[in-house]
């Protein structure tokens, strides 16, 4: 009855009720619970910006409980869940979100000429001690006022975060930072990242290389490559971000802070015999015991 008065008033009253900005009931549900053409409001440069922000925060969770999905997928499921997507838009989005689905694909774009790309050296090697191998990512977290980027290194053998970062930019610099803290203490054989940007900047390689530390890249396109940081972010994210659905970047950077604490130091791990990332860092056979070569 409600639903059926509220329809009878005028187009125009009705998207006046229209809060793009209500913290509970997202915008494509107000638009059906008032009989609106989802993609006549949408239509308008205000309500593209607010579209576009639902769509990574929605990419965004879809990614991580499913990073099999590809862009055809991920289309699909968002037009499924209603919103007007074409699949150009769609992987436009991913591309600026690093997000790619967890499958072998073919090399179908250059690296950056002035970025020297390195090879990947994981394949065929058993990682077997702490800091014989180091890897590092970048993910998304969805605030109130847009995204904010979270860079952390873990040690692949105890799963131990070893720095993290937070940004509200892309720039090298706070992955460098990130790096400069992890190295402060120890250093890997092996150093993984992807292709990103700031990865295989100079700078970043530079530091590696000045270190005497070997590095290692994903292929292009095979983010399964970096498993252990791309499981970190749904532990993370499942765990912690969404659950806590921060406000601010300093809520988030104290949330964060708590939350690698209890990780680190209190959360049991089932593939280490459920002990912590901590106690298993701790434990450190001899590098020289194990097999850190690179396969030929």
């Amino acid at each position: 009855m409600v639903e059926k008065k509220v329809r009878t008033e005028s187009t125009g009253i009705r998207r006046s009720w229209i809060e793009p900005e209500h913290p509970t009931i997202p915008l494509i549900t107000q638009c059906q619970l008032l009989g609106l053409s989802r993609s006549g409001w949408y239509a308008s440069p205000a309500a593209e910006s607010i579209l576009n922000q639902e769509l990574r925060e929605y990419l965004d969770r879809e990614y991580t409980a499913h990073p099999f999905y590809g862009r055809r997928r991920m289309t699909v499921v968002l037009r499924r869940a209603g919103y007007p997507v074409n699949r150009k838009r769609v992987i436009r989005l991913m591309a600026e979100m690093g997000l790619q689905a967890i499958y072998p694909k073919p090399v179908t774009s250059g690296s950056h000429p002035d970025h020297q790309i390195y090879p990947y050296l994981l394949r065929g090697v058993t990682v077997t001690v702490p800091d014989q191998v180091w890897s590092t990512d970048i993910t998304y977290l969805h605030l109130p006022g847009g995204f904010v980027y979270l860079v952390a290194i873990l040690d692949w053998y105890s799963r131990k975060v070893l720095a993290w970062r937070l940004s509200n930019t892309l720039e090298t610099r706070f992955c460098l930072d990130c790096l400069e803290d992890a190295l402060a203490a120890r250093q890997p054989v092996i150093f993984n990242t992807d292709q990103g940007a700031q990865f295989t900047s100079l700078a970043f390689t530079g530091r590696l290389a000045k270190a005497g530390i070997q590095i290692s890249m994903d292929g292009r396109g095979r983010a399964h490559d970096n498993i252990f940081v791309e499981r970190l972010w749904r532990t993370v994210k499942y765990e912690e971000v969404y659950p806590k659905a921060y406000d601010t970047l300093d809520q988030a950077y104290h949330g964060l802070e708590d939350y690698f604490t209890f990780y680190n130091n209190q959360r049991p791990h089932q593939a280490l015999n459920d002990r912590t990332p901590a106690e298993v860092y701790a434990d450190r056979p001899t590098l020289s015991a194990c097999s850190a070569e690179v396969p030929p």
